[in-house]
């Protein structure tokens, strides 16, 4: 070996990596201590060999192709690959290889390095496995949440709302038995009905907040209807609502997504967006359901949208990765805010059987 060699060798043996360098037949002319300790052959019977000498069959058909890709083409190639350890285990690594020139600027051999990153892509699988039993998790807590609404929302629509009407028919009942007819007592007993009415309302209108009868009873496009009606008397902002013509028969956990992306996205328009039109459009085609929501409002920043406080988002985020879709939000301060979610339609052309 020259001077040159072993300089070259030297700096090889520098990186912790595997590296090597091959001639335009592949064969190799240098290799690093860390290529040879992960070949497990001697320096001798690696030099002036080709992979297809020195690696597994199948190996080696690969590296002599993917170096004949790079001398082909002049330019460097990355890709992942695996391989079996010492001990049998199997190890991730990311190579690369670079075409080596002459003076004159031909190809005349490859250079290359290889390294571990076996940690890493466990570190990546254990976060995806991670992240997936959090998703799994929040539509369990989703689940769990819509059962205790709808069942909250029952007790206080047959319970409470019941005992209300009571109390306001007795009161209706003292009124009218009422035979002294003093003017201060009987308007004490009017603010008391008073007081009941208004609580009965304001009991229905929490219990349908919860879980509105009508998506269960009549099912999504008339709890939308009925939604935006609700919307725009609260807000007093003008909406424009267009469904499919369609009937829409989607499965319960499907409407009720669809139900509570909606209503949140209102929720933000009527608090932040000082909107005074919203226009929302729910369209079924053969491959996809998409539903939009869009107002004319002040719009939102980009950041404030990606906010790790923006829970109502991150929700509606979640709720659409468990439909299978995405939601995306496009909005510029002063130009309104676009929200818009498609998923993959596996219902055909109908899809709310209970």
């Amino acid at each position: 070996m020259n001077e040159a060699d072993e300089s070259q060798k030297a700096i090889l043996n520098s990186i912790p990596d595997q590296a090597w360098l091959k001639d335009r037949e592949s064969r190799y002319i240098l290799v690093n201590d860390a290529f040879i300790a992960a070949c497990r052959l001697p320096e001798s019977s690696i030099l002036n060999r080709t992979p297809a000498d020195v690696w597994p069959i199948d190996w080696g058909r690969t590296y002599i192709e993917t170096d004949q890709r790079v001398m082909e083409t002049g330019e460097h190639l990355r890709y992942e690959e695996q391989r079996h350890a010492e001990d049998g285990t199997l190890r991730w690594y990311d190579t690369i290889k670079t075409p080596v020139r002459n003076e004159q600027g031909e190809v005349i051999g490859t250079t290359g390095i290889s390294r571990d990153i076996t940690d890493r892509k466990l570190a990546e699988q254990e976060l995806l496995e991670s992240r997936t039993q959090l998703r799994e998790l929040s539509a369990y807590l989703q689940s769990v949440r819509e059962e205790e609404r709808t069942r909250i929302a029952r007790e206080l629509h047959d319970e409470l709302g019941q005992s209300l009407t009571a109390i306001r028919l007795g009161l209706d009942v003292l009124e009218t038995q009422h035979t002294e007819h003093d003017p201060a007592w009987l308007e004490k007993i009017r603010r008391l009905k008073k007081i009941a009415v208004s609580t009965v309302e304001s009991v229905q209108r929490i219990a349908a907040d919860l879980r509105p009868p009508i998506l269960d009873e009549l099912g999504l496009p008339s709890a939308i209807d009925w939604l935006m009606e609700s919307f725009s008397e609260r807000s007093r902002i003008k909406y424009e609502l267009i469904l499919p013509s369609t009937a829409l028969h989607f499965p319960r956990d499907i409407s009720t997504a669809l139900f509570r992306i909606l209503q949140e996205s209102l929720t933000n328009v009527s608090r932040h967006s000082r909107a005074t039109t919203v226009m929302v459009t729910l369209v079924l085609t053969r491959d996809a359901v998409t539903l939009k929501i869009v107002d004319n409002g002040k719009g939102i920043a980009a950041q404030d949208a990606l906010h790790k406080k923006s829970l109502g988002l991150i929700g509606m985020r979640e709720r659409a990765i468990m439909l299978g879709g995405k939601l995306t939000i496009q909005s510029k301060p002063g130009a309104g805010t676009s929200i818009e979610l498609c998923f993959p339609n596996t219902f055909g052309d109908q899809g709310e059987n209970e």
